[in-house]
């Protein structure tokens, strides 16, 4: 069953064409990887997707209903969460109030924190139960910032949840640990597209590939069908 559609979106940046005709769908439950050179379309695509940049031409329908172009508050309020790869974290605030930030519980005028606090440690406790949630985001290693960032996104139950380079600051073992998250996240029915330069690890975790060029979608296979030999020469040869 079909929770994401892409429609026909094109973007245009000064006379450039930054998606050009862009069609595609995302299955609920399933990881798709979004791969291909710098300036590809890729960041563009889920700009458009997050509302954050709005496309010339083309619809997005998220689980059925059509989303309001180009605003943010619509798409996330639709179930739309994306993790950028800076991740927009606050090193000098603990875990509680990275999770919570923007997003508080209050009553009146007043934190509750003890409710806030019950919240987070849920959260962080099926993500990854040895990051203490009083603790500053700075004192974090690189791998654990990438779950709380993982955390906040959560706090808003997500439909589709868009990762940009979640491990490229990461070494091997803190990769290999948010990979794994990334496949407990679709096991509970949560939908991921990855954009990702790590064609190893989208071998990995993803149930499709889609290649995109000079904003377009060149490429889509089921990463059953295809290898990674295949897959660079159509990176290469395109």
């Amino acid at each position: 069953m079909k929770i994401l559609e892409v429609r026909d979106l094109t973007k245009n940046f000064d006379g450039i064409r930054a998606l050009d005709h862009v069609s595609m769908a995302i299955e609920r439950g399933t990881i798709v990887a979004i791969v291909g050179d710098n300036g590809a379309g890729k960041s563009t695509l889920t700009k458009c997707i997050t509302g954050a940049e709005k496309p010339d031409f083309g619809n997005i329908i998220l689980d059925g209903i059509s989303l309001q172009l180009g605003d943010t508050t619509h798409s996330r309020q639709s179930g739309i969460e994306m993790i950028y790869q800076n991740l927009a974290l606050f090193p000098q605030l603990n875990v509680i109030s990275n999770i919570f930030l923007g997003q508080e519980i209050l009553n009146g005028f007043f934190l509750k924190k003890n409710e806030m606090k019950k919240i987070a440690q849920d959260i962080i406790s099926k993500l990854n139960p040895h990051i203490e949630i009083s603790k500053e985001v700075r004192f974090l290693s690189g791998g654990q910032q990438q779950v709380v960032a993982i955390a906040r996104s959560l706090l808003r139950s997500p439909k589709l949840l868009i990762m940009d380079e979640p491990t490229a600051a990461l070494g091997v073992q803190e990769s290999k640990k948010i990979l794994n998250l990334m496949i407990d996240l679709k096991n509970q029915g949560i939908s991921i597209i990855v954009i990702s330069h790590r064609l190893n690890e989208v071998f990995e975790v993803a149930d499709r590939v889609i290649l995109m060029k000079h904003g377009k979608i060149i490429d889509d296979s089921m990463i059953s069908e295809t290898s990674m030999e295949i897959l660079t020469n159509k990176i290469v040869l395109s």
